[in-house]
Formats: structure tokens, sequence, C-alpha cells
């Protein structure tokens, strides 16, 4: 339980800097660039100009992070296909297959989800960057 409270206190670390980092280099702060972030969900284009400038600089500084991420993409998901397999080796040799096909099948839909979830997320900043481009 300790692990598990340590580990979970050193990923809410690593967010919070990572939103602190992001809501500097966009000049707002982190309720800020919550609003600003649901605005790209929504597709909702800001109309003031001040606005408009922190949109495009959260767009340009979001893709530049997935741009920069995407040369890792594969390395992770061959990574995690191989944690699959070798869960199923193993079992293949213990003789129980069940819960590595469940963490099998598990770990092909998150990774089938980390893609979709990518995809959609690509398109929003395309489409706002786009939106941005024409006000």
């Amino acid at each position: 339980m300790l692990h598990s409270a340590l580990y979970a206190g050193i990923a809410m670390a690593f967010l919070a800097v990572q939103r602190r980092r992001a809501a500097r280099a966009v000049g707002t702060d982190a309720g800020g660039l919550a609003d600003l972030n649901r605005q790209i969900r929504h597709h909702e284009v800001p109309r003031e100009p001040e606005e408009q400038a922190a949109v495009r600089r959260l767009v340009a500084e979001q893709l530049d992070q997935m741009e920069r991420a995407r040369k890792w993409l594969p390395y992770w998901l061959g990574a995690m296909g191989m944690v699959a397999i070798g869960l199923l080796v193993l079992g293949a040799f213990s003789g129980s297959l069940v819960f590595p096909l469940v963490f099998a099948a598990g770990m092909v839909a998150l990774c089938f989800w980390v893609l979709w979830m990518r995809r959609r997320t690509l398109e929003r900043l395309h489409w706002m960057r786009r939106a941005l481009q024409h006000e």
C-alpha cells in the first residue's frame, strides 16, 4: 500500500509539473489552461484576440509535444506487446492461461485505446489550428 501511495505521489507530481510548464508556455494559469483545453475539445473558437493567441500557443505546444512523443510510440507498443507475449508464454508453461489471456486482451485494448485517443486529439488540434487561421 505504501508503494502504491508513493507511485501515485510521483505520478501526481509529474502531472503537476507538466501542467505548470504548459500553463507557463501558454501564458495563463492552471484554471485558464483547463478552460482552453475544454474549448479545444468542444471546438469552440475564441472571439477575443488574447484568447486566440493563447489557444494558438497551446495548440502549437501540444502538437509539438505529440510530435516528439510520436517517435517513442512504436517502442512503447512493442514493449506492451512483449509483456503480453511473455505473460502468455509463462502462462502456457505453467498450465494456467486464464489470467494471461485476460491480461493480453486488456493490453491489446489499452494499445488500441491509446492510438484512438492520439488520433482523436490530433484531429481536434489540427481542426483548431485551421479554425484559428481563418479568424
